[in-house]
């Protein structure tokens, strides 16, 4: 196994896995706090670092049919969530290249200014 490489986040708030702390996304990567996952309530993230993506898979989810790829810590593996790959419906292709994080699997931390 090789060198593990993380991406350190800066920025007042940053998401991390609730496992080890690894940095995962900034506040300002944040499209929406109004999805569901499947522990509960989840975030849309344009953007998230230190993950790694599982197989793609077809899975039917509230808003229709979509591609996805569930998404894992690189640190602990953890499973955090998933990302869009594709979107079937035309009113859901804003999601495609996007990431779900569950809340319930995440922990935001306020760096100190």
């Amino acid at each position: 196994m090789g060198k593990l490489f993380k991406a350190y986040l800066s920025g007042s708030k940053i998401y991390t896995c609730s496992t080890c702390r690894c940095h995962l996304a900034s506040h300002d990567d944040i499209i929406s706090k109004s999805f569901q996952g499947r522990h509960g309530t989840a975030y849309l993230f344009s953007d998230v670092v230190n993950v790694s993506l599982g197989p793609k898979e077809d899975r039917t989810l509230i808003t229709g049919l979509h591609t996805v790829a569930d998404i894992y810590c690189n640190v602990c593996e953890a499973v955090l969530g998933w990302k869009y790959l594709e979107a079937f419906e035309e009113s859901q292709k804003y999601k495609e290249n996007k990431f779900i994080i569950e809340k319930a699997k995440m922990f935001k931390e306020n760096a100190p200014l």
